[in-house]
């Protein structure tokens, strides 16, 4: 017996004695940050000291990007390993469910003797949310940390800040924001409404300067909970133990920024911090910068991989540390979709400099209607200077239909405010970037291109991540060829999409009906016969789309019933789509009863009630 317990103790103590041979990780998050506003990436107006020593001394990324550009859909990409066009979580807290299979990552650190920790946001964008979360954190609340684990014990521990999130740098109103950040500050370290640059994109006026400046206080009072934390890992004694990754879940919460798809909706500042204990790990070396391309989808396997894990087959991501680094990559594909009541669908590639962009719904302007939004002081001021006739051309540009593609040369025009893709001098930066993105599409088989309406029927029995995989039930060569005209103004296409309508595959006809929304109206004139017969199509989508085509070009009573009637229709995503064409609409008076009848009822879905709350506000506003 005696043998027996020492041979235990033996083993414990060896067992003990590998796992400190592993480092401790650290990472640290923050809410919808652009480098654009952080010190280290050369913003001087910035008061980010302990996030810029982090990068001084650690591995500063310019090439970093989050999947998706608006919160759940991001930390799903960072929680599964899977992008959200393959896993099928793309659309904002929609909660599809993904395969038994696709375990957080961190259950796979648990499989390796790591203790996960979680303080405290998840919001992930999966069904039953709480036990996928009990399965992947050993602890997740307001109290979790590295202090709750087993003496020596390796660590895996979040910390999420969320005093940079758009709720306290626009959404709530001014006197929170006192409250919560600036009454957080002392007097010498607020940053003042005069005491930095405004992007040019921004009206520069002191009422916007006022909103402006909660970014850089937001940041600020971030910057500070970082040090305390960092304060607190010394004080612990376990700074020479461990790696701390730094990040944002995605881009700057203002507009044309989160929930946008390009460079500043998408660029997030990294940095990855070594101990001297743990140098040798990193591929770039300390106290650099590297232009490495680096996608959420990465850090998944990366950590797994660090910590002597078994990576899934179903996450595909590049290893960036260690024995099993993957090669670099030169372009990424990144996407953003729906973000609450705002319906989108956007894919872009960048190769870090280059930022290409396909609008697929280029009839919503960048700044679209969205409640969470629409509701700050911010966006309201933006719209009085709009109607005042106060703002410069790429001011107004963010309420204008979007073309079908942007370029943008993020290293000479940072702010984006030189659309390239009509430029013939780069032409053939266009034409590689667009090859890439079609190819990365079709091999990634993005399940986003059916409407959210199919996605919701697919949830009830199955996985979007799996019925993708089917070419009978997904054929996306065809969905895609009909998709990518969707955008393309001109009679050519026009022609092609009206062929398009008849098609066997309703998801086909979807994005032929899709596309014309995007058409001139002048163009569809000649088209109004066959428009008018397509109205009752049998898939609800197809029917919706070509009713909204159909009273916006030619004031049809028939189409503007099924528009009322499917805006009252009871499953939410066949009503927000009804809505969402209606804010759009050119004269949207016939509608005004019926959406305030719609918004007078009591439990409506969240979504369809803000985009009633934005519809009459529109209206109002408009006279």
């Amino acid at each position: 017996m005696k043998l027996y317990i020492a041979a235990f103790f033996f083993l414990w103590h060896i067992s003990i004695g590998c796992a400190q041979d592993r480092p401790n990780i650290l990472w640290i998050t923050i809410e919808d940050t652009s480098p654009h506003f952080i010190g280290c990436y050369g913003n001087e107006e910035a008061k980010t000291p302990n996030i810029d020593r982090l990068a001084a001394e650690g591995v500063r990324f310019t090439g970093a990007f989050s999947t998706n550009t608006v919160c759940s859909p991001s930390r799903t990409a960072l929680i599964t390993g899977v992008p959200t066009f393959e896993a099928g979580t793309g659309h904002h807290r929609s909660k599809y469910p993904v395969p038994d299979f696709m375990h957080g990552f961190p259950y796979y650190m648990q499989q390796s003797g790591y203790y996960t920790s979680n303080n405290f946001k998840t919001d992930y964008n999966v069904a039953d949310a709480k036990s996928y979360v009990a399965d992947a954190w050993d602890e997740s609340s307001k109290t979790a940390g590295w202090w709750n684990r087993r003496p020596g014990q390796p660590f895996f521990a979040v910390f999420n800040y969320m005093d940079s999130h758009q709720s306290r740098t626009m959404t709530s109103p001014y006197e929170k924001y006192t409250n919560d950040v600036l009454g957080e500050l002392s007097l010498d370290e607020r940053i003042g409404d005069a005491d930095f640059q405004m992007p040019p994109f921004l009206h520069d006026s002191p009422e916007m300067r006022k909103q402006f400046a909660r970014v850089y206080n937001a940041l600020k009072l971030t910057d500070n909970k970082i040090g305390e934390l960092l304060q607190r890992l010394e004080k612990d004694h376990l700074t020479d133990s461990t790696i701390i990754f730094f990040f944002s879940d995605h881009g700057e919460g203002i507009p044309k920024g989160k929930t946008n798809g390009i460079n500043l909706g998408y660029r997030v500042p990294f940095v990855v911090w070594f101990p001297p204990m743990y140098r040798h790990l990193s591929p770039w070396g300390t106290g650099v910068v590297t232009d490495e391309l680096v996608s959420f989808e990465d850090l998944a396997p990366t950590l797994i991989a660090l910590t002597e894990g078994k990576v899934p087959a179903h996450m595909k991501g590049r290893i960036l540390i260690g024995k099993q680094r993957s090669e670099p990559v030169s372009f990424l594909e990144l996407s953003s979709d729906r973000s609450d009541n705002g319906i989108d669908l956007v894919r872009s590639i960048t190769d870090g400099r280059y930022m290409y962009s396909r609008n697929y719904m280029p009839f919503m302007p960048q700044v679209r209607y969205i409640n969470y939004m629409e509701i700050s002081e911010i966006k309201q001021q933006m719209r009085q200077d709009l109607a005042d006739g106060k703002l410069n051309s790429p001011q107004k540009e963010l309420f204008e239909h979007r073309p079908a593609e942007f370029l943008f040369d993020t290293e000479k025009d940072p702010w984006e405010i030189h659309n390239l893709a009509d430029d013939p001098h780069y032409y053939s930066q266009l034409a590689q970037m667009r090859t890439q993105l079609e190819q990365s599409i079709l091999q990634s088989r993005d399940v986003m291109f059916l409407p959210e309406y199919e996605l919701a029927e697919i949830a009830r029995t199955g996985t979007a991540y799996e019925y993708r995989m089917d070419d009978a039930r997904y054929p996306i060569k065809d969905i895609y060829a009909a998709a990518k005209l969707s955008g393309t103004r001109g009679k050519e296409t026009a022609v092609r999409q009206m062929e398009l309508l008849t098609h066997k595959n309703k998801i086909v006809r979807y994005w032929a009906a899709l596309g014309l929304r995007s058409q001139d109206k002048n163009l569809l004139q000649a088209y109004r016969s066959q428009l008018i017969s397509k109205i009752h199509d049998a898939y609800l989508p197809v029917s919706i789309t070509m009713a909204a085509i159909v009273y916006d070009t030619f004031a049809d009573k028939e189409a503007e019933e099924i528009i009322k009637q499917t805006a009252a229709s009871a499953n939410p995503h066949a009503a927000l789509m009804a809505l969402n064409y209606l804010l759009y609409l050119a004269n949207p008076e016939p509608f005004v009863v019926g959406v305030r009848t719609i918004s007078e009822r009591s439990h409506l879905n969240e979504n369809v009630d803000w985009a009633c709350k934005d519809f009459l506000t529109r209206v109002k506003n408009r006279h």
